[in-house]
């Protein structure tokens, strides 16, 4: 019975975290998943996730110290902020430094997250390990990530994530979600 609770993903103390889902983003030539089927696997588990009442945290990148940003830098429509949200403009790889996004996580009573986004290897995995070195359990929603090239993806999720939480799939993570 303790194993199906471990891998119970219990909405009310886990956050979904979406890293740099902006239209400049999404639409670069990826590996292996393109942009596009990112965002869609990503809406699922946000329309999942609210509706099981978990944390959804939307990250979007600046570049620091220029005047102006480069275009494409918002929320793509499909994941734009809904009351509730937690939303983090990161001006670094990952997203916790000098954001105060582990205070924010823990006043709402969060001790995992699960990620999305682009690019695997980069301001995803950056976000992991730091979520990780906050104390937070780390789920990866492999198919819902995607880096610039398959290759990097496929490391990443055999090598290099699996050290600091659980790979799963999408419909795993769904399956799991109460």
């Amino acid at each position: 019975m303790d194993s199906v609770v471990t891998n119970e993903i219990l909405a009310r103390h886990t956050a979904l975290i979406v890293v740099d889902l902006m239209p400049r983003v999404v639409e670069r030539d990826l590996g292996p998943h393109l942009g596009a089927d990112i965002v869609a696997r990503t809406s699922r588990l946000v329309a999942a996730f609210r509706r099981a009442g978990g944390a959804i945290v939307l990250i979007r990148a600046e570049r620091p110290g220029v005047a102006e940003q480069p275009p494409g830098g918002e929320f793509v429509p499909e994941l734009r902020p809904e009351p509730g949200d937690i939303t983090v403009v990161k001006r670094t790889v990952g997203a916790f430094y000098g954001t105060g996004l582990a205070e924010q996580l823990r006043e709402r009573g969060v001790d995992k997250v699960v990620m999305t986004g682009i690019a695997t290897t980069m301001g995803v995995e950056s976000t992991a390990r730091a979520a990780a070195d906050h104390g937070f359990k780390v789920v990866f929603a492999a198919d819902a990530m995607s880096g610039l090239t398959a290759q990097e993806h496929e490391h990443a999720l055999t090598v290099v994530l699996p050290r600091f939480g659980e790979v799963l799939t999408t419909d795993e993570v769904l399956d799991r979600l109460h």
